[in-house]
């Protein structure tokens, strides 16, 4: 009797003393970030924003890749069935919103490509580490709107136009240099060095982290209406 092997989940969600990692699960799709990746990260954040163990969250990607974005799969099979264009953008409205308003610390952890929407979701957090294989690009930029304020907030309205309206890719290098990464690290070094930048946010009292948190969202220029009307 022959039997089939389970899918394995989409993401993967590990937990650590005062912290908890989140790892994007579909290297062989490039981590793509289907409806179905959103929402589990999207309802993994919402149950451990409540978490009274937990301090902050880290996102990485399994494989060598971060993610290469939404799963364009899903675009071509929406021209022919409207709902599913409505389940896509909804799914990556409540999914933005989500990181956008998480109460706690959200840390990057980017090995490899962070393209299109994957750029967006590095962007939507408070820390991003790089290894030295990271690269970021918008190569949607010729025909989508984008996620423009988390970025600007980040390293300056210059940079964030050249980004955006050119689609031009950087590495992890030129990421430090403009301060889209705080970190850049061998990629056998990127799980250790996140360690230790979890460790300093487990440490610390959550009830401070969360108050400096939530200083961090109002003063962030961040429309999350016009954002997510986009």
């Amino acid at each position: 009797m022959s039997t089939v092997d389970p899918m394995p989940p989409v993401m993967l969600t590990e937990r650590h003393d005062g912290w908890v990692l989140l790892t994007l699960n579909r290297p062989d799709k490039r981590n793509a970030l289907s409806i179905e990746l959103r929402d589990a990260i999207t309802d993994e954040l919402r149950a451990l924003a409540d978490d009274d163990a937990v301090n902050g969250v880290a996102i990485t990607g399994a494989g060598g890749t971060f993610s290469g974005g939404w799963d364009l799969k899903e675009f071509d099979l929406a021209a022919t069935d409207p709902d599913l264009g409505r389940q896509i953008w909804r799914s990556a409205d409540e999914f933005h919103h989500t990181l956008l308003t998480f109460p706690l610390p959200l840390v990057a952890a980017v090995d490899g490509p962070a393209l299109a929407g994957a750029f967006d979701l590095a962007v939507c957090c408070d820390v991003r580490l790089a290894s030295s294989t990271a690269r970021f690009a918008h190569p949607e930029f010729i025909w989508a709107d984008l996620l423009y304020s988390p970025l600007e907030a980040i390293v300056g309205g210059a940079v964030a136009r050249d980004l955006l309206l050119t689609g031009r890719e950087i590495g992890a290098a030129a990421a430090l240099r403009v301060g889209l990464v705080s970190e850049v690290v061998e990629p056998e070094q990127l799980s250790e060095a996140l360690h230790v930048v979890m460790g300093r946010i487990a440490s610390a009292p959550r009830d401070a982290l969360r108050r400096t948190k939530a200083k961090a969202i109002r003063r962030a220029a961040i429309d999350l209406v016009e954002t997510l009307a986009l």
